[in-house]
C-alpha cells in the first residue's frame, strides 16, 4: 500500500541510510565524519575572519573566498548533523517536510556554489587577460551583485525540485541510499509517473552546473591562450600560478559532483557503502579542501593563522 500523498494530514517519512555492513564500526566512522565537520567549520570560519581583518585581501577574489566558505557552512551544517544523530544515535528517520526542506538547502547551495566558481574564473581570465581594466570592471558593488545572482539563481532553478515531489504517493520502500535527502534519491522511492521531476531535474542540472562548468573551461582555455603569449617560461608560470588555487577548488567541488552523478545514473548494482561514502565525499570534501587549499596559496592567510597560533599557544 502507497503511504499517504503530501496533501493528507498524515505525510510520508523517509529512513535515512547508514553504513551497511558496517554498524559495529559505525560510531567510530561517525567520529571521522564529525573530525571532517569541525576541520571543515574551523577552516571556513578562519577564512571569513581573516578577509575580514586582512585589509590586502578586501579584493573580488578573496571576497568571492568568502562567500564559498559561507556556503560551505551552510551545506555542512545542514547535512552533517542530522548523519551524525543517526550514525551515534541511531535516529535514522527524517520527515518529509524536513527532507524536502534539506533537499533545497543542497541542490540550492551547490548551484550558489557553481555559479561562484564561475565568477571567480571570470576574475582570473580579467586580471590576466585585461589587467588594466580589471579594477574598473570588478568592484565590490560588482561582486557583491554577483553574490545576490548567484543565490537568485540557484533558488529560482531548484525550488521547482521539492514542489514536484509534493503531489506524489511514496511507496512502501522509503530507504534512502545516502544519510541526507537528494532529488534523485527521494524521486525514485515515488510509486507515480516521475517523468516531469526527471526532465526538470536534468535540466536544471545542465543549465546551472552543467553550463558553468563549461563556460570555466572556456575561461581556461582564453587564459591559456594568454599565458603561452608571454615572453618566457617563468612569467607563463608566474603568471599561471595565480590560478592554481582555483583550478584545485574548482576540482574539489565538480569531481565529487560528477562522481555522485555518475553513482545515481550506473550504480544501482553498486554495494550501499559506496552511495553513502560518495554523498559523504560530496557534501564534506569541498567543505575541508577549499580553507586548505586557499590556505597554502595565500601568504597573507598563511601569516594571520600563524599569528593566531601563536597567540592561542601564548
Amino acid at each position: 500500500m502507497p503511504f499517504p500523498n503530501s496533501s493528507d494530514l498524515g505525510l510520508p517519512s523517509f529512513t535515512l541510510a547508514s553504513i551497511p555492513g558496517l554498524e559495529a564500526a559505525q560510531f567510530w566512522m561517525a567520529i571521522l565524519l564529525c573530525s571532517m565537520y569541525i576541520l571543515a567549520v574551523t577552516g571556513n570560519c578562519a577564512v571569513l575572519f581573516i578577509v575580514k581583518m586582512e585589509p590586502s585581501l578586501h579584493a573580488p577574489m578573496y571576497f568571492f573566498l568568502c562567500m564559498l566558505a559561507a556556503i560551505d557552512l551552510a551545506l555542512s551544517t545542514s547535512t552533517v548533523p542530522r548523519t551524525l544523530s543517526s550514525y551515534w544515535f541511531n535516529v535514522t528517520e527524517i520527515s518529509f517536510s524536513a527532507c524536502l526542506v534539506q533537499m533545497f538547502l543542497i541542490h540550492t547551495l551547490s548551484a550558489v556554489e557553481s555559479t561562484v566558481l564561475l565568477a571567480m574564473a571570470v576574475d582570473r581570465y580579467v586580471a590576466i587577460c585585461h589587467p588594466l581594466r580589471h579594477a574598473a570592471i570588478l568592484t565590490n558593488a560588482a561582486t557583491a551583485k554577483i553574490g545576490l545572482i548567484a543565490m537568485a539563481r540557484g533558488v529560482l532553478f531548484f525550488l521547482p525540485l521539492p514542489l514536484l515531489l509534493l503531489p506524489l504517493p511514496f511507496c512502501s520502500s522509503r530507504l534512502l541510499s545516502h544519510s541526507f535527502c537528494l532529488h534523485q534519491d527521494v524521486m525514485n522511492l515515488a510509486c507515480a509517473n516521475t517523468t516531469p521531476s526527471v526532465v526538470y531535474g536534468l535540466t536544471a542540472i545542465l543549465l546551472v552546473m552543467g553550463l558553468d562548468a563549461i563556460l570555466i573551461c572556456l575561461s581556461y582555455v582564453l587564459i591559456l591562450k594568454a599565458v603561452l603569449r608571454l615572453a618566457s617560461w617563468k612569467e607563463r608560470l608566474k603568471v599561471f600560478s595565480t590560478c592554481i588555487a582555483h583550478v584545485c577548488v574548482v576540482l574539489a567541488f565538480y569531481v565529487p559532483l560528477i562522481g555522485l552523478s555518475v553513482v545515481h545514473r550506473f550504480g544501482k548494482d553498486l554495494a550501499p557503502l559506496v552511495h553513502v561514502t560518495m554523498g559523504n565525499i560530496y557534501i564534506l570534501v569541498p567543505a575541508v579542501l577549499n580553507p586548505i587549499i586557499y590556505g597554502v596559496r595565500t601568504k597573507q592567510i598563511q601569516r594571520r593563522i600563524l599569528n593566531l597560533i601563536h597567540v592561542f599557544n601564548d
